[in-house]
Protein backbone atom coordinates (compact mmCIF):
# COMPACT_ATOMS: atom_id res chain seq x y z
CA UNK A 1 0.00 0.00 0.00
CA UNK A 2 2.80 2.14 0.70
CA UNK A 3 4.68 1.56 -2.04
CA UNK A 4 1.60 2.15 -4.82
CA UNK A 5 1.10 5.41 -2.79
CA UNK A 6 3.92 6.59 -3.07
CA UNK A 7 4.95 5.59 -6.86
CA UNK A 8 1.40 7.60 -7.92
CA UNK A 9 3.02 10.57 -6.23
CA UNK A 10 6.40 10.39 -7.81
CA UNK A 11 4.53 10.19 -11.55
CA UNK A 12 2.77 13.78 -10.74
CA UNK A 13 5.70 16.03 -10.58
CA UNK A 14 3.83 19.08 -10.59
CA UNK A 15 1.82 17.62 -7.85
CA UNK A 16 2.07 20.47 -4.85
CA UNK A 17 3.37 20.14 -1.56
CA UNK A 18 -0.29 20.11 0.01
CA UNK A 19 -0.62 16.06 -1.62
CA UNK A 20 2.98 15.04 0.21
CA UNK A 21 2.42 12.68 2.77
CA UNK A 22 3.95 14.48 5.80
CA UNK A 23 3.45 16.86 8.11
CA UNK A 24 2.06 20.18 7.06
CA UNK A 25 2.22 23.41 8.29
CA UNK A 26 -0.93 24.55 9.64
CA UNK A 27 0.00 26.15 13.31
CA UNK A 28 0.05 29.93 13.06
CA UNK A 29 1.50 32.21 15.42
CA UNK A 30 -1.56 32.63 17.11
CA UNK A 31 -1.61 29.39 17.73
CA UNK A 32 1.64 28.86 18.94
CA UNK A 33 0.90 31.41 21.47
CA UNK A 34 -1.98 29.18 22.35
CA UNK A 35 -0.33 25.87 22.57
CA UNK A 36 2.54 27.53 25.02
CA UNK A 37 -0.40 29.25 27.58
CA UNK A 38 -2.81 26.30 26.74
CA UNK A 39 -0.60 23.47 27.95
CA UNK A 40 1.40 25.80 30.72
CA UNK A 41 -2.06 26.78 32.48
CA UNK A 42 -3.39 23.76 33.26
CA UNK A 43 -4.23 22.27 36.43
CA UNK A 44 -1.13 23.47 38.32
CA UNK A 45 -1.64 27.47 39.32
CA UNK A 46 -5.18 25.86 40.75
CA UNK A 47 -3.62 23.19 42.99
CA UNK A 48 0.04 24.06 43.10
CA UNK A 49 0.18 27.59 45.63
CA UNK A 50 0.04 25.55 48.36
CA UNK A 51 3.56 23.05 47.54
CA UNK A 52 5.22 26.23 46.86
CA UNK A 53 4.21 27.74 50.21
CA UNK A 54 4.46 24.69 52.28
CA UNK A 55 8.73 24.13 50.96
CA UNK A 56 9.18 28.13 50.88
CA UNK A 57 7.53 28.47 54.22
CA UNK A 58 6.51 32.61 53.55
CA UNK A 59 4.36 34.47 51.40
CA UNK A 60 6.99 36.63 50.36
CA UNK A 61 9.05 33.38 49.64
CA UNK A 62 5.94 31.57 47.93
CA UNK A 63 5.55 34.86 45.65
CA UNK A 64 9.48 34.95 44.84
CA UNK A 65 9.33 31.88 43.63
CA UNK A 66 6.17 31.87 41.33
CA UNK A 67 7.89 34.96 39.51
CA UNK A 68 11.39 33.53 39.40
CA UNK A 69 10.16 30.38 38.12
CA UNK A 70 8.52 32.77 35.31
CA UNK A 71 12.00 34.01 34.70
CA UNK A 72 13.85 30.80 34.64
CA UNK A 73 10.75 29.23 32.14
CA UNK A 74 11.23 32.36 29.74
CA UNK A 75 15.31 32.09 30.05
CA UNK A 76 14.98 28.24 29.13
CA UNK A 77 12.47 28.98 25.78
CA UNK A 78 14.88 31.75 24.59
CA UNK A 79 17.54 28.63 24.93
CA UNK A 80 15.02 26.70 23.09
CA UNK A 81 14.42 29.21 20.28
CA UNK A 82 17.92 29.00 19.01
CA UNK A 83 17.74 25.04 19.41
CA UNK A 84 14.54 25.09 17.51
CA UNK A 85 15.63 27.56 14.71
CA UNK A 86 18.69 25.88 14.26
CA UNK A 87 17.55 22.48 14.61
CA UNK A 88 14.63 22.44 12.40
CA UNK A 89 13.36 19.49 13.88
CA UNK A 90 9.94 18.56 15.83
CA UNK A 91 11.12 16.60 19.31
CA UNK A 92 12.77 18.88 21.13
CA UNK A 93 14.87 17.93 23.60
CA UNK A 94 15.41 14.03 22.16
CA UNK A 95 15.75 15.92 18.90
CA UNK A 96 18.19 18.30 20.46
CA UNK A 97 20.11 15.49 22.63
CA UNK A 98 20.87 13.25 19.51
CA UNK A 99 22.29 15.97 17.29
CA UNK A 100 24.27 17.13 19.83
CA UNK A 101 25.55 13.93 22.04
CA UNK A 102 24.42 11.23 19.81
CA UNK A 103 21.51 8.26 19.81
CA UNK A 104 22.12 6.77 23.78
CA UNK A 105 21.24 10.00 25.83
CA UNK A 106 18.37 10.83 22.86
CA UNK A 107 17.34 7.15 23.26
CA UNK A 108 17.29 7.35 27.18
CA UNK A 109 15.30 11.13 27.50
CA UNK A 110 12.83 9.17 24.89
CA UNK A 111 12.76 6.23 27.29
CA UNK A 112 11.94 8.11 30.42
CA UNK A 113 9.37 10.58 28.76
CA UNK A 114 7.43 6.95 27.07
CA UNK A 115 7.72 5.17 29.73
CA UNK A 116 6.14 7.75 32.55
CA UNK A 117 6.72 11.61 31.88
CA UNK A 118 4.12 11.70 29.17
CA UNK A 119 1.52 9.07 30.02
CA UNK A 120 1.42 10.17 33.69
CA UNK A 121 1.18 13.27 32.83
CA UNK A 122 -1.56 13.00 31.05
CA UNK A 123 -3.31 10.53 33.11
CA UNK A 124 -3.26 12.85 35.97
CA UNK A 125 -4.07 16.10 34.06
CA UNK A 126 -7.17 13.72 33.03
CA UNK A 127 -7.88 12.88 36.54
CA UNK A 128 -7.79 16.33 37.62
CA UNK A 129 -10.58 17.30 34.59
CA UNK A 130 -12.98 14.37 35.60
CA UNK A 131 -12.42 15.42 39.27
CA UNK A 132 -13.36 18.92 38.92
CA UNK A 133 -16.15 18.18 35.99
CA UNK A 134 -17.90 15.72 38.62
CA UNK A 135 -17.79 18.20 41.92
CA UNK A 136 -21.09 19.68 40.96
CA UNK A 137 -22.77 17.01 40.65
CA UNK A 138 -21.04 15.79 44.47
CA UNK A 139 -21.10 18.76 46.04
CA UNK A 140 -21.93 16.85 50.09
CA UNK A 141 -20.32 13.53 48.90
CA UNK A 142 -17.20 11.79 48.10
CA UNK A 143 -16.72 10.96 44.18
CA UNK A 144 -17.12 7.44 43.26
CA UNK A 145 -13.70 6.54 41.87
CA UNK A 146 -15.20 4.55 38.71
CA UNK A 147 -16.74 7.77 37.70
CA UNK A 148 -13.89 9.46 37.80
CA UNK A 149 -11.70 7.43 35.78
CA UNK A 150 -14.29 6.41 33.22
CA UNK A 151 -14.95 10.17 32.44
CA UNK A 152 -10.95 10.71 32.42
CA UNK A 153 -10.95 7.52 29.98
CA UNK A 154 -13.15 9.53 27.46
CA UNK A 155 -11.31 12.74 27.54
CA UNK A 156 -8.38 11.47 26.56
CA UNK A 157 -10.08 9.02 23.79
CA UNK A 158 -12.02 12.49 22.81
CA UNK A 159 -9.12 14.63 22.36
CA UNK A 160 -6.89 12.07 20.67
CA UNK A 161 -9.28 11.39 17.82
CA UNK A 162 -9.71 15.11 17.35
CA UNK A 163 -5.94 15.53 17.08
CA UNK A 164 -6.29 12.22 14.53
CA UNK A 165 -9.10 14.33 12.45
CA UNK A 166 -7.66 17.48 11.96
CA UNK A 167 -4.57 19.46 13.57
CA UNK A 168 -6.11 22.86 12.69
CA UNK A 169 -9.30 21.75 14.99
CA UNK A 170 -6.76 20.26 17.61
CA UNK A 171 -5.31 24.28 17.81
CA UNK A 172 -8.81 25.54 17.51
CA UNK A 173 -9.67 23.49 21.09
CA UNK A 174 -6.52 24.63 22.62
CA UNK A 175 -7.03 28.19 21.39
CA UNK A 176 -10.40 28.06 22.91
CA UNK A 177 -9.79 26.79 25.95
CA UNK A 178 -7.32 28.99 26.35
CA UNK A 179 -9.22 31.62 26.41
CA UNK A 180 -11.51 29.99 29.02
CA UNK A 181 -8.39 29.44 31.36
CA UNK A 182 -7.01 33.26 31.47
CA UNK A 183 -10.43 34.04 32.04
CA UNK A 184 -11.18 31.82 35.15
CA UNK A 185 -7.50 33.17 36.60
CA UNK A 186 -8.94 36.63 35.71
CA UNK A 187 -11.76 36.36 38.28
CA UNK A 188 -9.21 35.31 40.63
CA UNK A 189 -7.20 38.16 40.20
CA UNK A 190 -10.05 40.97 39.79
CA UNK A 191 -11.81 39.46 43.22
CA UNK A 192 -8.84 39.51 45.32
CA UNK A 193 -7.54 42.87 44.14
CA UNK A 194 -10.97 44.27 44.68
CA UNK A 195 -10.52 42.16 48.40
CA UNK A 196 -7.57 43.89 48.47
CA UNK A 197 -9.12 47.43 47.87
CA UNK A 198 -11.31 46.87 51.14
CA UNK A 199 -8.36 46.45 53.27
CA UNK A 200 -7.88 42.70 53.49
CA UNK A 201 -3.53 43.27 53.14
CA UNK A 202 -3.45 41.60 56.76
CA UNK A 203 -1.24 38.52 55.11
CA UNK A 204 0.96 40.60 53.31
CA UNK A 205 2.00 42.62 56.80
CA UNK A 206 4.68 39.75 57.90
CA UNK A 207 5.48 38.06 54.61
CA UNK A 208 8.62 36.91 55.73
CA UNK A 209 6.87 35.14 58.58
CA UNK A 210 8.02 31.09 58.61
CA UNK A 211 10.71 31.44 55.60
CA UNK A 212 12.68 27.92 55.20
CA UNK A 213 16.21 27.95 55.70
CA UNK A 214 17.68 25.26 53.63
CA UNK A 215 18.82 25.31 49.96
CA UNK A 216 16.85 21.83 49.38
CA UNK A 217 13.45 22.99 50.48
CA UNK A 218 13.87 25.87 48.03
CA UNK A 219 15.10 23.38 45.38
CA UNK A 220 11.73 21.44 46.14
CA UNK A 221 9.47 24.09 46.16
CA UNK A 222 11.08 25.48 42.53
CA UNK A 223 9.62 21.69 41.71
CA UNK A 224 6.16 23.01 42.43
CA UNK A 225 6.61 26.37 40.68
CA UNK A 226 7.71 24.99 37.61
CA UNK A 227 5.51 21.92 36.89
CA UNK A 228 3.11 24.70 36.77
CA UNK A 229 5.22 25.49 33.97
CA UNK A 230 5.64 23.10 32.52
CA UNK A 231 5.09 23.27 29.07
CA UNK A 232 6.93 26.18 27.84
CA UNK A 233 9.05 24.50 25.57
CA UNK A 234 6.37 22.31 24.17
CA UNK A 235 5.99 24.08 20.47
CA UNK A 236 9.42 23.21 19.77
CA UNK A 237 8.21 19.27 19.80
CA UNK A 238 5.99 20.64 16.58
CA UNK A 239 8.40 22.83 15.09
CA UNK A 240 7.99 21.25 11.71
CA UNK A 241 4.43 22.51 11.48
CA UNK A 242 4.73 25.65 12.52
CA UNK A 243 4.29 28.62 9.94
CA UNK A 244 7.11 30.65 9.42
CA UNK A 245 9.32 29.32 12.76
CA UNK A 246 12.02 31.04 12.37
CA UNK A 247 9.53 34.19 13.03
CA UNK A 248 6.93 32.85 14.99
CA UNK A 249 8.83 30.13 17.35
CA UNK A 250 10.44 33.61 18.98
CA UNK A 251 7.33 35.78 18.74
CA UNK A 252 5.24 33.24 20.61
CA UNK A 253 7.75 32.74 23.56
CA UNK A 254 7.39 36.66 23.90
CA UNK A 255 4.11 36.76 24.17
CA UNK A 256 3.43 34.06 26.20
CA UNK A 257 6.06 33.52 29.27
CA UNK A 258 5.66 36.83 30.07
CA UNK A 259 1.87 36.87 30.22
CA UNK A 260 1.78 33.48 32.14
CA UNK A 261 4.72 35.16 34.56
CA UNK A 262 2.38 38.15 35.12
CA UNK A 263 -0.90 35.89 35.49
CA UNK A 264 0.52 33.76 38.11
CA UNK A 265 2.18 36.07 40.08
CA UNK A 266 -1.33 38.42 40.27
CA UNK A 267 -2.79 35.16 41.02
CA UNK A 268 -1.28 34.17 44.14
CA UNK A 269 -0.89 37.81 45.33
CA UNK A 270 -4.76 37.22 44.62
CA UNK A 271 -5.11 33.80 47.13
CA UNK A 272 -3.02 35.64 49.47
CA UNK A 273 -5.24 38.58 49.93
CA UNK A 274 -8.57 36.04 50.31
CA UNK A 275 -6.74 33.14 52.13
CA UNK A 276 -4.07 32.69 55.16
CA UNK A 277 -1.25 31.21 55.14
CA UNK A 278 -2.95 28.58 56.86
CA UNK A 279 -6.04 28.01 55.12
CA UNK A 280 -3.92 27.85 52.09
CA UNK A 281 -1.94 25.00 53.14
CA UNK A 282 -5.25 22.93 54.65
CA UNK A 283 -6.81 22.93 51.20
CA UNK A 284 -6.16 20.83 48.63
CA UNK A 285 -8.33 22.84 45.27
CA UNK A 286 -6.80 26.17 46.25
CA UNK A 287 -9.30 27.54 43.32
CA UNK A 288 -12.16 25.91 44.63
CA UNK A 289 -11.46 27.05 47.96
CA UNK A 290 -10.85 30.91 46.92
CA UNK A 291 -14.28 30.54 45.31
CA UNK A 292 -15.95 29.69 47.96
CA UNK A 293 -14.58 32.56 50.54
CA UNK A 294 -15.72 35.12 47.30
CA UNK A 295 -17.91 33.76 45.03
CA UNK A 296 -21.04 32.73 47.04
CA UNK A 297 -23.64 31.02 45.15
CA UNK A 298 -21.60 31.32 42.16
CA UNK A 299 -18.93 29.38 43.66
CA UNK A 300 -19.50 26.16 41.78
CA UNK A 301 -18.57 27.99 38.85
CA UNK A 302 -14.92 27.27 39.91
CA UNK A 303 -14.82 23.68 39.44
CA UNK A 304 -16.44 24.19 35.85
CA UNK A 305 -13.22 26.39 35.11
CA UNK A 306 -10.41 24.39 36.36
CA UNK A 307 -12.05 21.37 33.96
CA UNK A 308 -11.85 23.60 31.17
CA UNK A 309 -8.26 24.89 31.84
CA UNK A 310 -7.14 20.84 32.40
CA UNK A 311 -8.87 19.93 29.22
CA UNK A 312 -7.23 22.68 27.10
CA UNK A 313 -4.06 21.59 28.81
CA UNK A 314 -4.36 17.58 27.81
CA UNK A 315 -5.46 18.86 24.49
CA UNK A 316 -1.84 20.33 24.41
CA UNK A 317 0.15 17.32 25.77
CA UNK A 318 -1.40 14.75 23.61
CA UNK A 319 -1.13 16.88 20.70
CA UNK A 320 2.93 17.66 21.22
CA UNK A 321 3.53 14.01 23.24
CA UNK A 322 2.40 11.92 19.75
CA UNK A 323 4.80 14.39 17.72
CA UNK A 324 7.96 12.79 20.18
CA UNK A 325 6.83 9.77 19.66
CA UNK A 326 6.53 10.18 16.22
CA UNK A 327 9.91 11.44 15.29
CA UNK A 328 11.55 9.06 17.80
CA UNK A 329 10.55 6.25 15.41
CA UNK A 330 10.82 7.80 12.68
CA UNK A 331 15.15 8.36 13.88
CA UNK A 332 14.50 4.46 14.25
CA UNK A 333 14.07 4.39 18.13
CA UNK A 334 10.70 3.44 18.64
CA UNK A 335 8.86 0.77 16.85
CA UNK A 336 8.58 1.83 12.70
CA UNK A 337 4.43 1.89 12.91
CA UNK A 338 4.80 5.10 15.13
CA UNK A 339 6.48 6.86 12.11
CA UNK A 340 3.58 6.46 9.73
CA UNK A 341 1.12 9.66 8.65
CA UNK A 342 -2.53 8.99 8.02
CA UNK A 343 -2.81 9.66 4.14
CA UNK A 344 -5.86 11.65 4.53
CA UNK A 345 -6.13 13.82 7.95
CA UNK A 346 -1.90 14.31 7.43
CA UNK A 347 -1.57 13.42 11.20
CA UNK A 348 0.61 10.94 12.78
CA UNK A 349 -2.73 8.43 13.90
CA UNK A 350 -0.44 5.29 15.34
CA UNK A 351 1.36 7.79 17.56
CA UNK A 352 -1.27 9.73 18.65
CA UNK A 353 -3.04 5.84 19.60
CA UNK A 354 -0.15 5.16 21.41
CA UNK A 355 -0.08 7.19 23.81
CA UNK A 356 -3.93 7.19 24.35
CA UNK A 357 -3.60 3.67 25.51
CA UNK A 358 -0.38 4.14 27.35
CA UNK A 359 -2.09 7.04 28.94
CA UNK A 360 -5.16 5.14 29.91
CA UNK A 361 -3.39 2.24 31.57
CA UNK A 362 -1.95 5.27 34.13
CA UNK A 363 -5.61 5.72 35.22
CA UNK A 364 -5.77 1.88 36.62
CA UNK A 365 -3.10 2.97 39.40
CA UNK A 366 -3.89 4.94 42.46
CA UNK A 367 0.10 5.55 42.58
CA UNK A 368 0.97 8.50 39.68
CA UNK A 369 1.68 10.89 41.77
CA UNK A 370 4.74 8.99 43.56
CA UNK A 371 5.58 8.42 40.28
CA UNK A 372 6.04 12.13 38.98
CA UNK A 373 7.81 13.10 42.24
CA UNK A 374 10.69 9.86 41.13
CA UNK A 375 11.10 11.67 37.65
CA UNK A 376 10.86 15.58 38.10
CA UNK A 377 14.86 15.81 38.89
CA UNK A 378 15.49 13.91 35.61
CA UNK A 379 13.00 15.98 33.75
CA UNK A 380 15.70 18.34 35.04
CA UNK A 381 18.48 16.62 34.34
CA UNK A 382 17.68 16.15 30.18
CA UNK A 383 16.71 19.79 30.13
CA UNK A 384 20.02 20.67 31.56
CA UNK A 385 21.38 18.32 28.86
CA UNK A 386 19.70 20.16 25.93
CA UNK A 387 21.22 23.30 27.09
CA UNK A 388 24.51 21.58 27.39
CA UNK A 389 24.16 20.86 23.96
CA UNK A 390 23.39 24.33 22.91
CA UNK A 391 26.87 25.41 24.61
CA UNK A 392 28.88 22.14 22.99
CA UNK A 393 27.08 22.73 19.38
CA UNK A 394 28.41 26.85 19.73
CA UNK A 395 31.83 25.44 20.43
CA UNK A 396 31.54 21.73 18.01
CA UNK A 397 29.67 23.48 15.03
CA UNK A 398 30.44 27.20 14.78
CA UNK A 399 29.22 27.53 11.31
CA UNK A 400 26.25 26.17 12.04
CA UNK A 401 22.94 28.22 10.45
CA UNK A 402 21.67 30.02 13.80
CA UNK A 403 18.32 32.52 12.62
CA UNK A 404 18.64 33.10 16.52
CA UNK A 405 21.75 33.20 18.42
CA UNK A 406 21.04 34.43 22.45
CA UNK A 407 23.73 35.74 24.37
CA UNK A 408 25.60 32.65 25.76
CA UNK A 409 25.05 34.22 29.85
CA UNK A 410 21.86 32.73 29.24
CA UNK A 411 22.22 29.20 28.42
CA UNK A 412 24.95 28.89 30.99
CA UNK A 413 22.77 30.55 33.78
CA UNK A 414 20.00 28.48 32.77
CA UNK A 415 22.50 25.27 33.37
CA UNK A 416 23.37 26.58 36.49
CA UNK A 417 19.76 26.26 37.85
CA UNK A 418 19.56 23.12 36.20
CA UNK A 419 21.97 21.97 38.48
CA UNK A 420 21.10 23.36 41.52
CA UNK A 421 17.33 22.34 40.99
CA UNK A 422 19.20 18.33 39.96
CA UNK A 423 21.93 18.17 43.25
CA UNK A 424 19.93 19.91 45.97
CA UNK A 425 17.40 17.78 45.88
CA UNK A 426 19.17 14.85 46.33
CA UNK A 427 19.61 15.77 49.96
CA UNK A 428 15.68 16.42 50.75
CA UNK A 429 14.43 13.25 48.90
CA UNK A 430 16.91 11.01 48.15
CA UNK A 431 14.62 7.64 47.80
CA UNK A 432 12.59 9.65 44.90
CA UNK A 433 16.25 10.48 42.79
CA UNK A 434 17.39 7.32 43.29
CA UNK A 435 14.34 5.28 41.74
CA UNK A 436 14.24 8.09 38.95
CA UNK A 437 18.03 7.32 37.89
CA UNK A 438 17.07 3.35 38.27
CA UNK A 439 14.13 4.44 35.39
CA UNK A 440 16.66 6.10 32.81
CA UNK A 441 19.36 3.09 33.78
CA UNK A 442 16.87 0.74 32.76
CA UNK A 443 16.56 1.70 29.06
CA UNK A 444 20.52 1.19 28.45
CA UNK A 445 19.72 -2.66 27.83
CA UNK A 446 16.63 -1.44 25.94
CA UNK A 447 19.10 0.42 23.68
CA UNK A 448 21.24 -2.11 23.04
CA UNK A 449 18.71 -4.56 21.96
CA UNK A 450 16.17 -2.89 20.53
CA UNK A 451 18.25 -0.21 18.47
CA UNK A 452 21.65 -1.39 18.57
CA UNK A 453 21.39 -4.87 17.84
CA UNK A 454 20.84 -4.71 13.82
CA UNK A 455 20.95 -8.27 12.93
CA UNK A 456 17.93 -9.52 14.74
CA UNK A 457 16.77 -13.29 13.49
CA UNK A 458 14.83 -13.24 10.59
CA UNK A 459 11.18 -14.12 12.40
CA UNK A 460 11.29 -11.11 14.71
CA UNK A 461 12.13 -8.87 11.78
CA UNK A 462 9.39 -10.60 9.90
CA UNK A 463 6.85 -10.26 12.83
CA UNK A 464 7.87 -6.31 12.89
CA UNK A 465 7.29 -5.87 9.37
CA UNK A 466 3.64 -7.58 9.26
CA UNK A 467 2.79 -5.32 12.12
CA UNK A 468 4.31 -2.21 10.45
CA UNK A 469 2.29 -3.21 7.17
CA UNK A 470 -0.88 -4.25 9.03
CA UNK A 471 -0.81 -0.60 10.64
CA UNK A 472 -0.56 0.89 7.65
CA UNK A 473 -3.46 -1.27 6.26
CA UNK A 474 -6.28 -0.47 9.38
CA UNK A 475 -5.10 3.43 9.93
CA UNK A 476 -4.40 4.34 6.00
CA UNK A 477 -1.68 5.00 6.68
CA UNK A 478 2.47 5.51 5.02
CA UNK A 479 5.71 6.54 5.82
CA UNK A 480 6.51 10.46 5.68
CA UNK A 481 7.69 11.41 2.08
CA UNK A 482 10.86 13.29 1.55
CA UNK A 483 10.47 16.99 0.24
CA UNK A 484 9.82 16.84 -3.26
CA UNK A 485 11.87 19.94 -3.48
CA UNK A 486 14.99 18.57 -2.66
Amino acid sequence: MAENVRSRENGESAESDDTQVKLKKNISLGSGVGIIVGVIVGSGIFVSPKGVLQKSGSVFGSLVIWAACGVISLIGSLCYAELGTCILKSGADYAYINEAFGALPAFLYLWVAVLIIVPVGNAITALTFANYILQPFFPSCEIPDEAVRLIAASCIALLTFINCYNVKLAARVTDVFTVTKVFALLVIIITGFVMMGQGHVQNFKSPFEGAASSPGSYAVAFYSGLFSYAGWNYLNFVTEELVEPYKNLPRAIWISMPLVTTVYVLANVAYFTVLTPQELLESNAVAVTFADKTLGVMSWVMPIFVACSTFGGLNGGIFASARLFFVGARSGHLPDALALINIKYYTPIPSLLFGCVISMVYLCTNDVYKLINYTTFVESSFIGLSIMGLLYLRWKRPDLHRPIKINLFFPILFLCICVFLVMFPLFDTPLECLIGASIVASGVPVFLIGVRWKNKPSGLQKIIKKATVRSQKLLYCTQEEPDKLQ
